[in-house]
């Protein structure tokens, strides 16, 4: 599958996915007169707070979720579920639980987005 790639502004905080990226040079998508930058996903977890998505596949239905706290200033705005095929994202606000079921796939990639601690991924095996 190929690999997300989200960008990010470092000065208001907007966030784009990037369908198919330029590779010319000096190029780049801006916002707020800065190129924005490729967020790099994480997959161990280091802070106390899990941010790596878990999931449980039951049938042909796969159920994501992320054990961390959904406080107002802390908090997983979303989580997806991706394959080569297509994409499944669920949108979260501060106090809802983080979790996701859809349909499960071969070689589905699970991404998860924390407002502090930025992206994180987990692979289905």
């Amino acid at each position: 599958m190929k690999e997300f790639i989200i960008k990010k502004c470092n000065k208001c905080g907007a966030i784009v996915k990037v369908i198919e990226d330029c590779n010319c040079d000096n190029c780049g998508i801006v916002c707020c007169g800065e190129n924005m930058v490729a967020l790099k996903a994480n997959s161990t977890d280091g802070a106390v707070e899990k941010h790596v998505p878990t999931y449980e596949i039951n049938g042909d239905e796969i159920t994501i979720r992320v054990n961390h706290v959904m406080e107002d200033d802390h908090y997983i705005e979303w989580i997806s579920a991706a394959t080569g095929d297509y994409e499944v994202i669920k949108y979260f606000a501060p106090g809802e639980e983080p979790k996701l079921v859809c349909k499960c796939a071969e070689g589905m990639v699970l991404y998860a987005y924390c407002n502090k601690h930025g992206l994180w991924k987990a692979e289905v095996k």
